[in-house]
C-alpha cells in the first residue's frame, strides 16, 4: 500500500512524469493565462494519492461506505476540457416506462402496440408521441416515444403535456351537459336567449334559428376556418356525388348477386340529375381547390382575447353557409359560441367553470393553453417546412377557441376523462345488481344522449360512424356471418398547429353474467398525443384498443 501511494504521489509531483501538467501548462501559455507551477501540481497529486489510499484502505478493512461527495467547488479547475456540442454524448434513453404489476397480463398487447406506434412515428416523421391505455378503469400502460423537445433532447414521457386540440370539444360538452342536467340550459331554444350579442340569422331571406343542440353537432351552418362559401359548397356537392357513386357501386353488386335490376333506372336517373345540376351551375365534377385548415390564416391568430364574448367578433356577422339542421359543417367557431353560452348559463367565466370540472374529474394537469405561465413538462410543437426540414411551429394564441381546441393535457388525464364518461354510460346497467355504486359524473341518460349518432352528420376520422354530441360514434354492426364485426366505440380526434391527438373509448360488450359479477367502467380507453400536426391517430388507437381487448378476453 505504501509503495502504491509513493508511486502515485511521485508521479504526480514530478514535472517530467505528469503529461497532464505539461498539457495544461501549454494550454495556459497559448491562451495567455498565468502558468501553474509544479508545486501546485504536486499538491494536487498528493491529494489524489491520499484520497486513493484512504479509499483502498477503507475498502480493504471493510469499513462503512464513503459518504456522498460534496457539491463541486466552483473555484476548482476542471480536469478535462468539455466536449463541443456536436460531440456531447446523448443522455441515457429508457425504452419505456416500467409497467404497473397488473400490466403483465397485457405484455403481448403492449409489445404489439409499441411496435405499431414506432411504425406510425417513423412513417410520418413525428418527433414525439405519447400513449396511454386503461382497461376497466385501471391504467395498464403509458409510454413516451421520441422527443418532447428536440432541441434540448428532452424525451417524451407519460407526464408530457401537449395540445389536445379538438378533444377540447368533448370537454366543453361536459360543461353543457352539467348545465342541462341542472335545468340551467335549454338545448333547443335560440342561442340569443343566452348570448344576445350573437345576431339573429337569415338564410336565403328566411329567418332561421341557431340552437345549442345544433351547435354541438355542427349543424348550425356557422363557418369553420374557410371563409369562401362557394368553395365549401362545391366541396360538399363533390362529396355527395362521390358518396352516391359509391352507394351505386354497392347496389350494383347486390343486384348482381340477387339477379335483379329493378332499381337501375332510378339510380341512373338520380345520378344524371345531379350531374346536370352541377353543369348548370357551371361546376366541374371536382370542386376548385379548397385550402386545408393549416393553410387558413385564422388558425395562426396571435391576438389575445379576454373572454368568449369578445371572440365572437371573428365570425358573428358572417352569413350562415347552410340552413341550420340541414347539413353537417364541422365548425370550431361554433364551440366558441358554446363557450359564451356556458358563461351566461352558469354565471361563471368559461375557464373558471371548466377548471371546476377538471378538479371534479381529477384532471389536474389539464389547463387552457397560454404562453406566459410556466407549465411543467410542456412539449414543443413541430412541423416540416417546404424543404422537409423539421422546424418549430409559429407562435399562436388559442384564446379565441379554448372551448373548441385550446386545452393542454396528458394521456393520463385523458384516460381519467374517458373512464368517467364510460362509467356514466354504463352505471345504469349495473344499478339493479349493485345498489352501492356511486353515481356517474353525468347521468346514464345524459351519456346515452351524448353517444347517440345524430342524423345528417359525418365522422371524418371514421366513415363508418356519425357525429353525435361532441363525440364521433361508430355503432355495432355485422353484415355477414363469420365476417367483419364492427365494434361500438366513441372517439374524438384533434388537429392543431404542431399537434395531433385522439381519445377513444371501446365499451365492453356486456352480458348478464358481467352485470352480476363486475362493476363499471368496463372497456378499453386509449389516448394518444403527438407534437406534430396532420397525423391521423384514430385507426391506430382503435387497433391498440382491440389488441388490449383481445388479451383481456383471453384471460379466464
Amino acid at each position: 500500500m505504501y509503495r502504491l501511494l509513493s508511486a502515485v504521489t511521485a508521479r504526480a509531483a514530478t514535472p517530467g512524469g505528469c503529461t497532464w501538467g505539461h498539457g495544461r501548462r501549454a494550454a495556459h501559455q497559448r491562451a495567455g493565462l498565468p502558468q501553474l507551477g509544479p508545486g501546485w501540481v504536486g499538491g494536487l497529486g498528493l491529494g489524489l494519492g491520499l484520497a486513493l489510499g484512504m479509499k483502498l484502505a477503507g475498502g480493504l478493512r471493510g469499513a462503512s461506505p464513503a459518504p456522498p461527495s460534496s457539491a463541486p467547488d466552483p473555484e476548482a479547475p476542471t480536469l478535462s476540457e468539455p466536449l463541443p456540442p456536436q460531440e456531447q454524448p446523448l443522455a441515457p434513453w429508457s425504452p419505456h416506462t416500467p409497467a404497473p404489476p397488473h400490466a403483465r397480463r397485457f405484455a403481448r398487447a403492449i409489445d404489439s402496440s409499441r411496435d405499431l406506434l414506432h411504425r406510425i412515428k417513423d412513417e410520418v416523421g413525428a418527433p414525439g408521441i405519447v400513449v396511454g391505455v386503461s382497461v376497466d378503469g385501471k391504467e395498464v400502460w403509458s409510454e413516451g416515444l421520441g422527443y418532447a423537445d428536440v432541441e434540448n433532447r428532452v424525451p417524451c414521457k407519460p407526464e408530457t403535456v401537449m395540445r389536445i386540440a379538438s378533444i377540447s370539444k368533448s370537454l366543453t360538452m361536459v360543461a353543457l351537459a352539467k348545465l342541462w342536467e341542472a335545468g340551467k340550459l335549454d338545448l333547443d331554444i335560440p342561442v340569443q336567449h343566452y348570448v344576445p350579442e350573437f345576431p339573429e340569422k337569415e338564410y336565403e331571406g328566411e329567418k332561421v334559428s341557431v340552437t345549442t343542440r345544433l351547435l354541438i353537432s355542427h349543424l348550425s351552418g356557422i363557418r369553420h376556418y374557410e371563409k369562401d362559401m362557394k368553395k365549401v359548397k362545391e366541396e360538399k356537392a363533390y362529396k355527395a356525388l362521390k358518396m352516391l357513386k359509391e352507394t351505386e357501386s354497392d347496389q350494383e353488386k347486390d343486384l348482381k348477386e340477387k339477379g335483379g335490376k329493378s332499381n337501375e333506372k332510378n339510380d341512373f336517373a338520380a345520378k344524371t340529375k345531379i350531374e346536370q345540376d352541377n353543369e348548370a351551375k357551371g361546376r366541374n365534377s371536382k370542386p376548385c381547390k379548397k385550402k386545408n385548415d393549416f393553410e387558413q390564416g385564422e388558425l395562426y391568430l396571435k391576438e389575445k382575447f379576454e373572454n368568449s364574448i369578445e371572440s365572437l367578433r371573428l365570425f358573428k356577422n358572417d352569413p350562415l353557409f347552410f340552413k341550420p339542421g340541414s347539413q353537417f359543417l364541422y365548425s370550431t367557431f361554433g364551440y366558441t359560441l358554446l363557450a359564451a353560452i356556458v358563461e351566461r348559463a352558469s354565471g361563471y367565466k368559461y375557464l373558471d367553470y371548466m377548471q371546476k370540472i377538471f378538479h371534479d374529474l381529477d384532471m389536474l394537469t389539464t389547463v387552457q393553453e397560454e404562453n406566459e405561465p410556466v407549465i411543467y413538462n410542456r412539449a414543443r410543437f413541430y412541423v416540416y417546412n417546404k424543404k422537409r426540414r423539421l422546424v418549430n411551429t409559429p407562435y399562436v394564441d388559442n384564446s379565441y377557441k379554448w372551448a373548441g381546441g385550446g386545452f393542454l393535457s396528458t394521456v393520463g388525464d385523458l384516460l381519467k376523462f374517458g373512464n368517467a364518461m364510460l362509467y356514466g354510460y354504463q352505471v345504469g346497467l349495473f344499478k339493479n345488481s349493485n345498489e352501492n355504486l356511486l353515481p356517474g359524473y353525468l347521468k346514464p341518460e345524459t351519456m346515452l344522449m351524448i353517444w347517440t349518432p345524430v342524423p345528417n352528420t359525418e365522422m371524418s376520422w371514421d366513415k363508418e360512424g356519425k357525429y353525435a354530441m361532441a363525440w364521433g360514434v361508430v355503432e355495432k354492426k355485422q353484415t355477414y356471418g363469420s365476417c367483419r364485426k364492427q365494434r361500438h366505440y366513441a372517439s374524438h380526434t384533434g388537429g392543431a398547429v404542431g399537434a395531433s391527438s385522439v381519445l377513444l373509448v371501446l365499451p365492453e360488450e356486456l352480458d348478464a353474467e358481467a352485470l352480476n359479477n363486475k362493476v363499471p367502467p368496463r372497456g378499453i380507453v386509449v389516448s394518444i398525443i403527438c407534437n406534430m400536426q396532420s397525423v391521423g391517430l384514430n385507426s391506430t388507437a382503435l387497433k391498440i384498443a382491440l389488441e388490449f381487448d383481445k388479451d383481456r378476453s383471453d384471460i379466464p
